[in-house]
């Protein structure tokens, strides 16, 4: 299997559900008002602007970006101790425990979606019992980055091999696709030709960004049929 998205700009309301998600499930710290100045709040999916046109007429619409899951990914080859590589599923894994904080995976990443922890994580007041057990808590100095909830696939795995099967599609859902109220958030296997996520690769809307690196991103995306949303 290779697990892939495809995100269409189409359903996508920009509510970011997707991102409070994928903070919640996997214990992202909470950061404070320095270090949102200093720019060091982690957030594996952002919500990024994109802007067309001139002052007053601009239209505008933010795009859903995490870690692209690059099958050719520059990051994996720079790492002097391979704490971050491409794994057997396609999803681009890292080591936290291995990792030495070096960043240059951080360099290499042609979309900037890894973060360096700069400072220890912190969850104040009862916010502390809300982490999720199944997932690691990183500890300062490391480098981190979606996953594509890793955890939830080991789950699944184990549970298809306790009952003596294949895994079966939809047992394997990300916090951000099972999130999105508009369902604009396809996730499933590129090998598999018949899957809905497949399907939506080859559809003519389909693109994926800056493809011209030869980065081979696992994550798609489909254009909105109206153009970019306005905000005029």
């Amino acid at each position: 299997m290779r697990w892939g998205m495809v995100i269409d700009l189409d359903r996508c309301i920009h509510c970011q559900a997707c991102a409070v998600a994928c903070s919640t499930e996997n214990n992202l710290a909470l950061g404070s008002p320095q270090e949102a100045a200093d720019d060091r709040l982690i957030r594996w999916l952002q919500f990024l602007p994109e802007i067309e046109g001139e002052y007053p007429h601009v239209s505008a619409r933010l795009t859903p970006m995490m870690c692209q899951h690059c099958d050719d990914p520059p990051c994996t080859f720079v790492c002097p101790v391979s704490a971050t590589y491409l794994s057997p599923d396609g999803t681009v894994a890292q080591i936290y425990w291995r990792c030495i904080g070096c960043r240059f995976c951080v360099n290499a990443c042609p979309y900037t979606m890894k973060w360096f922890n700069w400072y220890l994580p912190r969850w104040p007041g009862q916010t502390s019992r809300a982490t999720n057990p199944d997932v690691e808590l990183r500890d300062k100095g490391v480098t981190e980055k979606c996953t594509l909830c890793h955890h939830r696939l080991q789950l699944a795995k184990e549970q298809a091999k306790l009952e003596g099967r294949p895994l079966r599609p939809g047992e394997y859902v990300p916090a951000c696709v099972e999130a999105c109220p508009t369902e604009a958030i396809v996730f499933g296997d590129l090998d598999d030709p018949a899957s809905e996520v497949s399907r939506l690769r080859r559809d003519q809307r389909s693109f994926t960004y800056l493809e011209e690196l030869g980065t081979k991103p696992k994550v798609a995306y489909l254009k909105a049929r109206a153009g970019l949303r306005g905000l005029k």
